[in-house]
């Protein structure tokens, strides 16, 4: 009982630790290093970029495609780059705005995936995406 006690605590520490995302979404780490940039703010701007183009080529698409699958791995990439700000950065009002942005995002993505095989509905919360996104960069540039 011990031992599998000490292993699912084990478990638990190691997932919340270095994070689910590359365990669920391990191409999130393949897009994180394709968009990486000179400091935080930058890869985050690179990923808003590269958002922008999965999220129009999932237009028209139905169910778990390739260019969903990418959007997919791509916002787990950009949520766990959120933390690669500067510590002056991330006490900006601008990060702060940057932060609510990409809460939003994550809820707008919820309900994309819940309808990803009903259109139009799919092709509407790809825009709503979309300007979420246009905003987040908006205010990264700002954090600049």
């Amino acid at each position: 009982m011990n031992k599998v006690l000490t292993m699912l605590v084990g478990a638990i520490l190691m997932v919340t630790v270095t994070g689910c995302s590359y365990i669920f979404y391990p191409r999130a780490d393949e897009f994180a290093e394709k968009a990486k940039g000179a400091t935080g703010v930058e890869t985050l701007v690179n990923l808003t970029t590269m958002l922008a183009a999965s999220a129009q080529a999932a237009r028209g698409g139905k169910g778990y495609d390739q260019p969903l699958n990418d959007l997919h791995n791509q916002f787990h990439a950009l949520h766990d780059a959120m933390c690669g700000v500067t510590k002056e950065q991330a006490k900006t009002p601008a990060y702060a705005m940057a932060v609510t942005i990409n809460k939003e995002m994550g809820t707008i993505f919820k309900r994309l995936w819940k309808y990803r095989n009903d259109q139009p509905q799919r092709d509407d919360h790809l825009d709503r995406f979309v300007m979420h996104v246009q905003a987040l960069r908006g205010t990264l540039q700002a954090i600049k």
